[in-house]
């Protein structure tokens, strides 16, 4: 008998000791910005808070830079489910009404960002339903800063948008990015943003748009003479992840991951404005030309770029009802 119960406890006491040092949930966290970029210091803030919060059933690892590939890759690998998470673009292949968030024209300045790319917002919760049908959630809207032209040569005339600029542009290979540099007086290509450096350098192209003036300078400082500051959209990367990694979670870890998220989006939406102007000295020192336009410059560009939404509504897949609905909640 007092074998019996030796063995009986010898087992239970494996047991327990199995559950509690049971192999956490590993996740890869893909990113496209630069090492000591600040949105990368902020996904690997995320892992680590995560990982504390989770009391380590969760480790994740940040792949910053683009290594795991550009941010349409990415979210396809989430929809298979082998890609746990990303801080990266959200791509129009898969579901066009995404674009939404990306038309030119609706964020001439940080006000409106704070109304409208707030965790609960009704931006931010079309997004996710959007993506949640693909089988990708967004757990939180960060936000880099407003997007600008990084130019190796000037432009011309750059406050009309009735004029060529005279430069070939990089842009994002969405079809709202394609007619809202048509509306601006662009020639556009569509690139990969991991191609864009050495284009620039061996004169593929004169200037890239779709970056923030901090991204200018990390990964663009060593070849560009000059920025920008058209405020066309937010470079808006939500914090996602994919279904069947969410599925693999408890409902309380659940929790963390929407709690943490949410902070990191609030932080985001705070910092990128001194971000911007941060970066914008920085290019400076570096002998970078900067211009800087206020909404009222600009006025001219939005215009230009809030005339074709009904189009966009029509011809790139945003649904013209989608459209519509956006332009109620900007006038609220």
């Amino acid at each position: 008998m007092m074998k019996k119960l030796v063995v009986f406890l010898a087992i239970m006491t494996l047991a327990f000791t199995t559950t509690c040092e049971a192999t956490p949930l590993k996740f890869k966290f893909a990113g496209h910005a630069p090492v000591n970029h600040q949105t990368t210091k902020h996904m690997q803030a995320m892992a680590n808070e995560i990982k504390d919060r989770t009391e380590g059933r969760v480790e994740i690892t940040v792949y910053p830079s683009s290594q795991l590939g550009d941010y349409s890759l990415n979210y396809e690998e989430m929809v298979r489910g082998t890609l746990d998470m990303e801080l990266g673009g959200l791509p129009m292949e898969l579901e066009p009404r995404l674009g939404i968030v990306y038309i030119w024209g609706w964020s001439a300045d940080y006000e409106i960002l704070r109304e409208q790319l707030m965790p609960g917002t009704w931006l931010c919760n079309k997004l996710n339903e959007l993506s949640s049908e693909l089988g990708v959630r967004i757990l939180g809207s960060y936000n880099e800063g407003l997007s600008g032209i990084a130019s190796t040569k000037p432009l011309n005339d750059p406050l009309n948008p009735n004029v060529d600029k005279g430069v070939l542009t990089r842009i994002p290979i969405m079809d709202v990015c394609v007619e809202g540099s048509k509306a601006m007086g662009l020639r556009s290509i569509t690139l990969p943003y991991p191609d864009i450096y050495q284009s620039l350098q061996t004169g593929v192209i004169d200037a890239a748009m779709g970056l923030t003036a901090s991204v200018a300078y990390q990964s663009l400082g060593d070849v560009i003479k000059y920025w920008y500051t058209y405020n066309t959209h937010p470079e808006y990367i939500p914090i996602m992840i994919s279904d069947k990694s969410w599925q693999k979670l408890t409902p309380e870890d659940q929790k963390v991951f929407e709690e943490v998220a949410g902070k990191y989006s609030k932080i985001s939406i705070e910092q990128s404005q001194a971000e911007d102007e941060k970066y914008m000295k920085l290019l400076e020192k570096k002998g970078i030309k900067v211009f800087r336009y206020t909404k009222d410059d600009l006025k001219d560009h939005i215009n230009a770029c809030r005339a074709i939404w009904s189009k966009l509504g029509r011809t790139a897949g945003l649904t013209t009802e989608l459209v519509e609905e956006f332009k109620k909640q900007l006038e609220k």
